[in-house]
């Protein structure tokens, strides 16, 4: 099967005559054969400007939990239109957010709201040093914070580039015009080893502000924490007076209304929310507790934003939640379950095509490789897979009406469903048998 692309080929080439490289965001560059101009989206599908219609695991890279143009989404949305989207003044919404977050997230006294994970992780650090004073913060190789200049650290991706500019023995920014020293306060420790991150903690645990992690390695393989690693975490984190920051960016309201902290059992002093909260819509947040949060309310640490608790953003998230909520959240085993399927079934046929590779998974978010490796549980053993196998196929799949992100992850959202999966499964069996 192929597909013709010839009117996203030339809209990306009018595209680069005014907008810088021809994308809005890098990561979208990477598609190949070129990169997609969307038409029209409805449900699990999204349809180009050639006219080709893909099932899309894509979901915007994560926020679609509801699919495309879900009904209670646009219906919020529209509602907002006709208040009006923003006012750079108080208004109800935000209130009720708020509300809702502290009664769903198990962390959460208090929260701020914010436009994108990026300003999430900002405020969250922020805070820790400002809460602590102190000023070093811990984070792990192939954990993925946001973009910021004092987080963003390179590792290897088949849609991002690596920076060139490191120097020995330094953390490696991630992208090139990213000053080195704006890392000079982060500790880069490898994920799931526990004895590192004790040894570190108790060796500098009067200069470190907080440690930042993922509770599960979403962007790099969906590894699990090791059993009581987090756990581990949490007690040294309080120990010693450090604040424990989890990014639910990715898991937050993906995982179950708690987040992957609620599922989890654990209490970390802060998290960060984002993507699928807003159903498609830019809206992101800090929660946590209440005398961390407090250093906003103080003055002491400044939180700005034009578009913070936009009507707009406010009336997704909550039109989001509520629908995600709906019959005590039974959307989220509906979500698990169509995951499941295409999980096994994609396992059957790597051994029916006896190709190397295997699938981790986690919830309804799961990371493909092509590995020999017969477990992935760590982000050395991720880095052995074939990121460019991975790559052509994800571009054989376009050609077959499935839209998968390049680097191996994919995200199932709350309308696929078992004429998806068959779907998939078929054209993953032909793409394998001729890769």
């Amino acid at each position: 099967m192929s597909i013709v692309v010839k009117q996203s080929e030339s809209l990306l080439s009018e595209s680069k005559k005014y907008l810088a490289g021809g994308v809005a965001s890098t990561l979208r560059a990477s598609m190949k054969p070129t990169p997609l101009f969307a038409e029209a989206g409805s449900g699990p599908r999204v349809r180009d400007v050639d006219g080709n219609e893909y099932i899309d695991y894509l979901l915007a890279y994560g926020p679609l939990i509801l699919g495309h143009a879900h009904p209670s989404l646009a219906e919020g949305l529209n509602d907002a239109l006709k208040r009006g989207v923003t006012f750079g003044l108080q208004h109800t919404g935000e209130i009720e957010l708020a509300k809702l977050l502290t009664e769903i997230l198990p962390c959460a006294d208090r929260v701020a709201l914010s436009g994108s994970g990026t300003e999430a992780v900002m405020l969250a650090l922020r805070l820790s040093r400002a809460y602590t004073g102190r000023t070093k913060v811990i984070r792990f190789h192939g954990h993925f914070h946001g973009w910021s200049d004092a987080i963003f650290t390179s590792f290897p991706s088949a849609d991002m580039k690596q920076s060139e500019t490191a120097s020995a023995g330094a953390v490696p920014p991630g992208t090139g015009g990213q000053s080195e020293n704006s890392l000079q306060d982060i500790i880069l420790l490898p994920w799931n080893d526990i004895d590192a991150l004790e040894e570190t903690l108790r060796r500098e645990k009067d200069s470190i502000a907080a440690v930042i992690t993922e509770p599960i390695m979403c962007n790099n393989g969906c590894i699990h924490p090791m059993p009581g690693y987090l756990e581990r975490m949490r007690e040294l984190t309080e120990e010693f007076g450090i604040v424990m920051i989890m990014d639910e960016v990715i898991t937050g309201f993906r995982l179950g209304l708690g987040g992957a902290h609620g599922k989890l059992g654990l209490k970390p002093d802060l998290v960060t929310i984002g993507k699928a909260m807003g159903g498609g819509i830019a809206i992101s947040g800090v929660a946590g507790k209440a005398d961390i949060m407090a250093m906003i309310e103080k003055g002491t640490v400044g939180h700005l934003g034009t578009l913070n608790g936009n009507v707009a953003a406010t009336s997704a998230a909550l039109a989001t939640l509520r629908e995600l909520a709906k019959d005590g959240g039974s959307v989220y085993g509906k979500m698990e379950r169509t995951a499941d399927l295409l999980v096994q079934g994609i396992n059957s046929l790597f051994e029916k095509h006896r190709v190397p590779g295997l699938v981790n998974q986690a919830g309804p978010v799961f990371h493909v490789m092509f590995t020999s490796e017969e477990k992935v549980e760590n982000f050395d053993a991720f880095n052995k897979r074939d990121a460019a196998k991975y790559s052509r196929f994800a571009e054989l799949m376009l050609a077959e009406g499935v839209l998968i992100r390049p680097s191996g992850l994919w995200y199932v959202s709350a309308v696929h469903g078992e004429d998806e999966v068959r779907a998939t499964l078929t054209s993953v069996d032909r793409v394998l048998a001729n890769l």
